[in-house]
């Protein structure tokens, strides 16, 4: 296969190519494309990004967070995880069978002396172990079939960047991830790294280097760009896409216990409702009112709580950033 060269790391970047490459590029024969995510959660199209994510810890830690166009469940991404990317001329949905498209990628593992295999609807797997995910889109006569290869990933930064649990359940939660996934590298070959893995994956795929590579020229990497910036690093995307959703957060501080229920819908707070035993002075409806309209984010409630003197005026002295990190996910 003729293939696309993508030395990006940025999530917003990688996923707008991703797209650009099914619904613009038009090739005439199936392509590929391998890339890596520095530090990422990547959405499938129909999540709610406040449920998947935990907000607090991907904060902190620069942990981008982005929503592509494919179906699925949320993935974590970093420099230990490789992606590849089929783009695949199909004239009728009938003929997409995940089989049919994902064994070009088995194929190519086995050339390493990887001993993978397909397993139930979606996954490659190595002792029965999970060590890649897929999904696809179909759109204008195209399939694009992407997926992840766990060559060295972070199971611990995985298991805190995509489930908001308590901290002494991490630990559970991360021995639990690590024996139902699988890294390539264990597996691989002793002298394998990631690098040349890519190597010997970007060899195989491409006839053994006998296809030639695509070179997008400036418009069509403009394209990509505007894309990128117009779509997919937007909140409105990755955050205001969320189904619409009831949230419901109890928190017991020094000065008093607080319950907040919140209806949200494209991430915008559509009703909120605060109840509690915290001894505020004034009567809470204005900043209900004020609160009602706004982005279902943290730092945006956070100034609200600040422009309206909250912890003074309806909290009880609760401090305005205790309040507001009730709603991180």
């Amino acid at each position: 296969m003729r293939y696309v060269m993508n030395n990006q790391t940025d999530a917003t970047h990688n996923i707008a190519m991703d797209t650009w490459l099914l619904n613009d590029l038009k090739p005439d024969e199936p392509i590929f494309t391998l890339w890596q995510n520095r530090n990422a959660v990547i959405l499938g199209q129909n999540q709610n990004t406040f449920q998947e994510v935990n907000q607090e810890y991907v904060d902190d830690h620069g942990i981008q967070v982005v929503r592509r166009v494919t179906g699925g469940g949320a993935v974590y991404h970093d420099l230990g995880n490789l992606n590849f990317t089929f783009i695949v001329p199909v004239e009728q949905t009938a003929e997409v069978n995940f089989h049919k498209f994902v064994k070009p990628m088995l194929a190519a593992l086995h050339s390493l002396d990887i001993p993978a295999e397909i397993t139930g609807r979606n996954d490659l797997v190595i002792d029965g172990k999970k060590i890649s995910g897929n999904a696809q889109r179909y759109a204008n006569g195209y399939l694009m079939h992407h997926g992840t290869l766990l060559f060295d990933t972070n199971v611990d930064t995985m298991v805190h960047a995509l489930n908001v649990a308590d901290e002494k359940f991490m630990s559970k939660a991360a021995k639990s991830v690590r024996s139902r996934v699988g890294m390539i590298k264990n597996y691989a070959p002793k002298e394998t790294t990631m690098d040349s893995f890519f190597e010997a994956l970007q060899y195989y795929l491409s006839n053994q280097g006998k296809d030639q590579e695509i070179i997008l020229d400036s418009a069509q990497n403009a394209q990509i760009t505007d894309l990128q910036k117009r779509q997919f690093s937007t909140w409105d995307w990755n955050y205001g896409k969320s189904p619409a959703f009831n949230f419901h957060s109890h928190e017991k501080f020094t000065g008093g216990a607080v319950d907040v229920f919140a209806q949200v819908e494209e991430g915008i707070i559509r009703d909120i409702h605060f109840e509690g035993d915290f001894l505020g002075l004034l009567d809470i409806t204005p900043l209900r009112q004020k609160l009602i309209g706004q982005k279902f984010d943290e730092a945006n409630i956070k100034r609200v709580l600040d422009e309206m003197d909250a912890s003074d005026n309806y909290f009880g002295h609760i401090p305005n950033h205790d309040i507001a990190k009730m709603f991180a996910s």
